[in-house]
């Protein structure tokens, strides 16, 4: 079998780090990449990333997807471009038709039936018609808050009620992530932005609600959701955003999801810069009331740089073998590691003439 052909589609701090991870992958090839970046567009991949090409060939950056995207060019595309859905449609949808299989890091893409049904019903028919599959993942959504809660009640007799929180540190995230967040703003700015919708905080609490209580069996009647400035007393710099002392370093956000008339799900994920600067310490903790109870805690947090990179990476053979459409991380194996010939993880038939 040949090598997997992987293009990428949004070369920041997401889309380089999906790709340095997969050149140290056996069996899988960056042949691609789109960005529109005056920086990096129509410079060699390699250059960008700082990595010896070696015997590989060239790959330059282009910022044209339909140059970059053409029919069958790749079995997967990588887009790290978009936190929500209705921005990514026409994205995603492009590349779904030229019978391509796409793994995104859009939030809302990791559950999008849960305030998109609509877009979602329209990609999965798009991904049906032309024979391949998209799936939305990361590290949150897509594992901390969701499948990994709904894994550990895979131990449960009975759930009564769910508990969790994510302390993670923004920093290896791009400028994209930081302006959702508020991040660098005075919080009166960042108050008006919570009110008009600019500042959209984390993304994903409603599909991640909805991912547990639709693959649990409870009928989800409501999501409530609150977002808080959280300010710095120091100066904090990252490669993507500076933050003056009195300025804000992150956002505090919870979700609450409402069954039977009572909260059954509460979630917190206060998320800043540089935390350890301010004494802060990172970490993932679920709490679950049941039959057991199951406390978890995972001190430090999962990087979520790293975290995301990793899982959109490590979800490709299972997207490529996975039947046709629209799927969510319930449909799919639970990605792990890929430490052998990626290859073998395959399937599935893939044609030996794709041209990159």
């Amino acid at each position: 079998m040949r090598n997997i052909k992987v293009g990428i589609w949004g070369f920041g701090a997401m889309g380089s780090g999906m790709a340095k991870m997969l050149l140290k992958k056996e069996g899988i090839d960056v042949v691609a990449v789109c960005d529109r970046n005056a920086k990096r567009k129509d410079r060699s991949m390699y250059d960008v990333l700082g990595v010896e090409r070696g015997e590989r060939p060239e790959v330059i950056i282009n910022s044209n997807p339909e140059l970059v995207f053409t029919e069958k060019s790749v079995d997967v595309a990588l887009l790290a471009t978009d936190s929500f859905t209705k921005n990514a449609y026409d994205r995603i949808k492009f590349v779904l038709e030229q019978k391509i299989n796409v793994i995104s890091t859009a939030e809302e893409l990791a559950y999008p039936q849960a305030q998109q049904p609509e877009l979602a019903k329209s990609l999965d028919e798009v991904a049906k018609s032309n024979g391949v599959s998209l799936l939305g993942t990361g590290i949150n959504p897509g594992f901390v808050l969701d499948l990994l809660i709904l894994a550990l009640t895979g131990t449960c007799e009975e759930v009564e009620h769910i508990k969790a929180s994510r302390v993670n540190d923004l920093s290896p995230f791009g400028r994209a992530v930081m302006v959702e967040q508020g991040v660098g703003i005075t919080k009166e700015t960042f108050e008006k932005g919570v009110k008009n919708g600019s500042i959209a905080g984390h993304v994903g609490f409603p599909e991640s609600i909805n991912m547990i209580t639709d693959g649990i069996g409870w009928n989800l009647e409501k999501v409530d959701q609150t977002r808080e400035p959280i300010m710095s007393s120091v100066y904090r710099k990252t490669d993507y955003v500076e933050v003056e002392a009195g300025n804000v370093a992150g956002c505090r956000q919870c979700g609450y999801g409402y069954v039977d008339g009572q909260v059954k799900i509460e979630m917190e994920h206060p998320q800043q810069v540089l935390p350890h600067l301010e004494g802060q310490k990172t970490g993932d903790y679920i709490t679950i009331t049941g039959t057991p109870n199951i406390n978890l805690q995972i001190t430090p947090e999962i990087p979520g740089g790293i975290g995301t990179i990793a899982m959109c990476v490590n979800s490709i053979p299972h997207v490529i073998n996975a039947k046709p459409g629209l799927k969510t991380m319930l449909d799919i194996p639970v990605p792990r590691a890929m430490m052998g010939d990626v290859r073998e993880l395959i399937e599935v038939e893939i044609e030996s003439t794709v041209e990159a």
